[in-house]
């Protein structure tokens, strides 16, 4: 009898607005407010931390909605949303039986605390939306086939692999002759891979795969950038001098991450068997909590200006070769 001591699963999200997850502080360059970038590939993603405590907080909701039929006199939000600052008597709560403290993790005003059963990766671009003559075109390269487990190196690095077209394909600024997908990746291959994570057919039946190099040049070449100005309060006119750009992923945008969710018998809380959640799969199921509210109020900065709604697609549970068992 096996007793896994995780599960991973794997997420992919679809961006229905613009996102902008900034990068903290302002670089030298044609946008005043940058957006947070891998240090090695420089392409963009969204923090595993960002996405966690965006998480944290829907879930909270979402179980504070149901805490009538739960017999539960402590408040989930806000209470134990966020950082859990006892502040007013408020604060993380620290119960066994709390979904949101044991799934997300809680600090303890006393020291110590718990840090959750749920760990979140980044979340990185699988698909990136840019318009070409023959309509929008869904860009992906060799890292991001990894993150789908699948394995191609383009013969030609200045090459566009697809099946859409056998013309010559403008991406954005960038003409480059095309070839039909590979073998390895034509047929059922990246498109089962595709529709395993619930991503839609009009983006599947669109795919263009391209070298690591260009697909770094065409993504942060196409990026949405916006200017805005801050409006004086007293006026309710534009602030003078406040002119600023700010750069978003577009909308269409699909980003994959993963979920890994350890088995809530291997741990105590405060010498207490954990109550709320009682496998995995229990504790995925309350990071799932988040999801609708995670498609209707988004994540990230300026969400007031149309910006930062996710839609969560369909889970995939990975490999059974990636779950660690105890015997």
């Amino acid at each position: 009898m096996t007793d896994p001591d995780f599960q991973r699963y794997d997420r992919a999200g679809l961006a229905l607005d613009p996102i902008h997850v900034g990068d903290g502080g302002n670089r030298l360059g044609r946008v005043d407010n940058t957006i947070v970038r891998d240090p090695v590939t420089q392409l963009p993603k969204i923090p595993g931390s960002s996405y966690a405590g965006v998480a944290r907080a829907y879930t909270a909701m979402a179980y504070e909605a149901q805490r009538d039929s739960q017999r539960r006199t402590t408040p989930y939000y806000p209470g134990c949303a966020g950082q859990g600052q006892p502040t007013q008597g408020r604060g993380h709560c620290g119960n066994p039986a709390c979904p949101v403290c044991t799934v997300f993790g809680f600090a303890s005003p006393s020291g110590g605390g718990f840090a959750g059963l749920a760990a979140f990766s980044d979340l990185h671009l699988l698909l990136h939306p840019v318009a070409s003559r023959e309509g929008p075109v869904w860009v992906t390269a060799p890292s991001a086939l990894e993150q789908l487990n699948l394995a191609f190196d383009p013969l030609d690095k200045q090459t566009a692999y697809t099946d859409l077209t056998h013309h010559p394909l403008n991406l954005g600024w960038l003409m480059l002759p095309t070839r039909p997908l590979p073998e390895e990746l034509g047929g059922s291959g990246l498109q089962s891979r595709l529709a395993d994570l619930a991503i839609p057919e009009y983006i599947r039946s669109r795919i263009v795969v391209i070298s690591e190099r260009l697909f770094q040049h065409v993504v942060n070449s196409t990026l949405e950038v916006r200017t805005s100005v801050a409006i004086e309060p007293a006026t309710g006119a534009a602030d003078d001098g406040a002119l600023f750009t700010y750069e978003a992923l577009p909308r269409g945008s699909v980003l994959g991450c993963t979920v890994t969710c350890r088995n809530p018998a291997h741990f105590r809380v405060g010498g207490e068997e954990v109550e709320a959640v009682t496998s995995p799969e229990k504790v995925f199921e309350a990071v799932k909590e988040s999801d609708d509210y995670l498609e209707n109020l988004g994540l990230g900065g300026m969400i007031t200006r149309g910006m930062g709604r996710l839609r969560v697609l369909k889970a995939y549970r990975g490999s059974d070769q990636a779950q660690g068992e105890r015997k």
